[in-house]
Protein backbone atom coordinates (compact mmCIF):
# COMPACT_ATOMS: atom_id res chain seq x y z
CA UNK A 1 0.00 0.00 0.00
CA UNK A 2 1.57 3.45 -0.93
CA UNK A 3 2.44 6.18 2.09
CA UNK A 4 -1.38 8.49 0.67
CA UNK A 5 -3.37 5.28 0.95
CA UNK A 6 -2.13 4.56 4.22
CA UNK A 7 -2.58 7.51 5.26
CA UNK A 8 -6.44 8.35 3.77
CA UNK A 9 -7.42 4.20 5.69
CA UNK A 10 -6.26 5.89 9.12
CA UNK A 11 -7.77 8.75 8.26
CA UNK A 12 -10.52 7.14 7.65
CA UNK A 13 -10.69 4.95 10.27
CA UNK A 14 -10.26 7.66 12.59
CA UNK A 15 -13.26 9.64 11.55
CA UNK A 16 -15.38 6.49 11.37
CA UNK A 17 -14.67 6.11 15.33
CA UNK A 18 -14.21 9.72 16.21
CA UNK A 19 -16.59 12.08 13.84
CA UNK A 20 -18.51 13.41 16.41
CA UNK A 21 -15.54 15.11 18.29
CA UNK A 22 -13.63 16.05 15.50
CA UNK A 23 -17.15 17.73 14.67
CA UNK A 24 -16.63 19.64 17.60
CA UNK A 25 -13.22 20.36 17.68
CA UNK A 26 -13.78 21.87 14.42
CA UNK A 27 -16.47 23.83 15.43
CA UNK A 28 -14.39 25.35 18.60
CA UNK A 29 -11.28 25.83 16.18
CA UNK A 30 -14.15 27.88 14.05
CA UNK A 31 -15.61 29.82 16.79
CA UNK A 32 -11.85 30.81 18.22
CA UNK A 33 -10.79 32.06 15.00
CA UNK A 34 -14.40 34.34 14.80
CA UNK A 35 -14.05 35.90 17.93
CA UNK A 36 -10.19 36.84 17.41
CA UNK A 37 -11.18 38.32 14.07
CA UNK A 38 -14.09 40.03 15.72
CA UNK A 39 -16.38 38.16 13.63
CA UNK A 40 -15.17 39.60 10.63
CA UNK A 41 -14.79 36.25 8.38
CA UNK A 42 -17.46 34.60 9.85
CA UNK A 43 -19.04 33.33 6.53
CA UNK A 44 -15.85 32.19 5.62
CA UNK A 45 -14.97 30.44 8.21
CA UNK A 46 -18.03 29.13 8.36
CA UNK A 47 -18.30 28.13 4.66
CA UNK A 48 -14.81 26.66 5.36
CA UNK A 49 -15.61 24.28 8.52
CA UNK A 50 -18.56 22.94 6.01
CA UNK A 51 -16.34 21.77 3.52
CA UNK A 52 -14.31 20.08 5.93
CA UNK A 53 -16.27 18.55 7.10
CA UNK A 54 -18.09 17.14 4.35
CA UNK A 55 -14.67 16.13 3.17
CA UNK A 56 -13.66 14.32 5.88
CA UNK A 57 -17.23 12.67 6.10
CA UNK A 58 -16.88 11.64 2.25
CA UNK A 59 -13.81 9.74 3.14
CA UNK A 60 -15.62 6.13 3.35
CA UNK A 61 -18.02 7.50 0.98
CA UNK A 62 -21.39 7.65 3.75
CA UNK A 63 -22.87 10.61 5.01
CA UNK A 64 -22.57 9.56 8.74
CA UNK A 65 -19.71 10.94 10.71
CA UNK A 66 -19.03 14.36 11.08
CA UNK A 67 -22.70 16.19 12.52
Amino acid sequence: MGFLSDVKSKLTKAVDSQGEKIGDGLDKAGDLVDKKTDGKYADKIDTGLDKTKDALDDLDGKDDDIT
